[in-house]
């Protein structure tokens, strides 16, 4: 309340702004539940129950030797997950994605085994389990939201607590979940399209249909006596493990968009659906910032490039470059890209000014960003692509003009107190830093495109002397510490850009002068297939030069 009056009383005088600024709101119990121990605790102690209520339901032999086993491996389990995936172990509501997508997978194959040896449906017989449990669930889930690691960790803890779940261990079901889900994981690499999930759900459906064959769970298969083979079984039974996989696949790419909701994951199906450059902020920009559009444009491909050049995510850098200077929408003729040839407005401004309005753009990007409830990852990358960075030609600028005051002050008897202070602080953008390797390279790209514009006759040297010092400039003034980026990532960026570069900004050879004007040839005798036989003039620009 005090703020607010303050405000008031600021605004009144015409020393604050009426607007304010959009800021993102951080709910500080959700911030405190997720990196709280007791709330992990509880996340482990609820699936410790779970497993106990699906070995114990149900009539299965020696459940408690198998619930012994089973803590053991989840002990294994938690231990794995602190060593290889420490920051998912941080975050509660990543352990809680993990293990509840397991156990979903444990109950769902629960079920259906209680269903098959219930009797209720003829064509459902107790070895048809092996054949409709959801062996690919899990990893496929986990593969798409939080990566490969990840679906191979829940490939093969998933396997193994499924194979409790039958009384001793079943090692046709083990191997068939093992087999299963490291065929999802493979299948789901690099999913950018939802076909893709259906394509991986029909071939983790072949490997079950295979290893089925194999253990005998299909059949029984003589080939030597084919009279005897039941054909209409094998057949349902084939479809039943065919579907399986299909069936899991659907229902994954179905929970996708709710999961990466809920848990704040953005998948690669959906950087690739943001890409989409009819977004109003976008329309707007190629119309009121023509200049910075096509500037974005570039920065895109230069950042995609490097990103799949040292393993990052690309389509991430590809989308985020698209929004990265959505700021300068506000002020556009400010910027060098979108000035006009009449006059540039800085040079009314006092370098302060200028400098003020250049390192406003992150801000109103930000607020853009928010109003338009973009993804929270592109508003990182706004906030991050200039880091701490310095506005170089403004504050020479302003050093150029204390100097110059302090020369006429001396001429004019002024103390040295009345020349006006320069502080480097006042000309640095107020960061962060980049804090991932996406981020990071969005902002050399942005830095390294920018100043290639300034390039006259550019050759491969000039492009290579440019990347190689603007990188150079920016690991010396610190930006580059909070990354993870190693000096081999820098080096293999650095390439990149350097060819993406002497791609877009080759010459084409100059049309040659049209001096004569031609006059067609009006001789009606003339068949249309003689005039087109007639020589070409000599002053028409060669078919090359196009």
């Amino acid at each position: 309340m005090l703020d607010f009056l303050r405000r008031s009383r600021l605004i009144k005088r015409g020393l604050a702004s009426r607007k304010m600024r959009r800021r993102r709101t951080k709910n500080e119990l959700l911030h405190s539940l997720e990196f709280a121990t007791p709330t992990k605790y509880f996340i482990f102690a609820a699936f410790v129950a779970g497993l106990a209520a699906l070995i114990f339901g149900g009539q299965q032999p020696e459940p408690t030797k198998n619930f012994v086993i089973s803590l053991l491996f989840f002990a294994t389990a938690l231990t794995q997950l602190w060593i290889n995936q420490p920051t998912t172990f941080l975050r509660s509501s990543r352990v809680f994605l993990v293990f509840g997508a397991i156990f979903v997978q444990l109950a769902t194959t629960k079920f259906l085994l209680v269903l098959c040896n219930s009797g209720s449906f003829s064509f459902l017989r107790p070895e048809t389990v092996g054949l409709i449990a959801p062996y690919a669930f899990a990893p496929l889930l986990l593969s798409v939201l939080l990566g490969r690691n990840h679906g191979l960790y829940a490939s093969v803890f998933v396997s193994l607590w499924s194979s409790l779940l039958f009384g001793k261990v079943d090692a046709p079901l083990l191997v068939c979940g093992l087999i299963s889900g490291f065929t999802a994981v493979y299948l789901t690499l690099q999913v950018r399209r939802r076909s893709r999930l259906i394509r991986a759900g029909f071939g983790v459906g072949m490997a079950i249909w295979l290893l089925s064959m194999t253990f005998g769970i299909i059949g029984p298969i003589d080939f030597l006596s084919p009279n005897t083979i039941d054909w209409k079984m094998l057949g349902i039974q084939s479809a039943l493990a065919i579907g399986n996989g299909i069936l899991t696949a659907t229902i994954v790419g179905g929970v996708l968009p709710i999961f990466e909701h809920l848990f704040q994951v953005t998948t690669d199906i959906s950087w690739l659906e943001a890409s989409d450059l009819n977004h109003p902020l976008l329309r707007r920009m190629t119309i009121e910032a023509p200049g910075t559009y096509h500037h974005s444009l570039v920065v895109a491909n230069l950042a995609e490039a490097a990103a799949e050049a040292i393993g990052a995510n690309a389509t991430l850098c590809r989308v985020c470059s698209y929004f990265h200077d959505v700021g300068k929408l506000v002020k556009p003729e400010y910027f060098t890209e979108n000035m006009n040839f009449e006059r540039n407005p800085h040079d009314d401004l006092a370098p302060t000014m200028s400098a003020l309005i250049i390192i406003a753009h992150v801000k109103e990007g930000v607020d853009l960003a928010l109003k338009h409830r973009l993804n929270r990852q592109i508003i990182d990358i706004i906030q991050e692509h200039h880091g701490t960075s310095l506005v170089y030609y403004f504050y020479k600028r302003a050093l150029q003009q204390q100097e110059d005051a302090r020369t006429g002050g001396k001429i004019m008897n002024l103390r040295e107190e009345d020349v006006p202070e320069v502080s480097e602080e006042t000309f640095r953008y107020s960061g962060p830093k980049p804090q991932t390797k996406e981020s990071a390279i969005i902002s050399l790209a942005d830095m390294i495109e920018s100043a290639s514009r300034s390039l006259e006759k550019p050759t491969p040297q000039k492009i290579e002397q440019l990347v190689t010092d603007l990188i150079s400039q920016r690991i010396a003034d610190g930006q580059l510490v909070e990354c993870d980026l190693t000096l081999s990532d820098l080096n293999l960026i650095a390439e990149r850009f350097r060819f993406t570069l002497m791609t877009m900004l080759h010459t084409r050879i100059a049309y040659p002068k049209q001096d004569a004007k031609i006059t067609p040839i009006r001789d009606e005798s003339l068949r249309p297939d003689v005039m087109a036989g007639t020589r070409k003039p000599e002053s028409a620009p060669p078919i090359s030069a196009a």
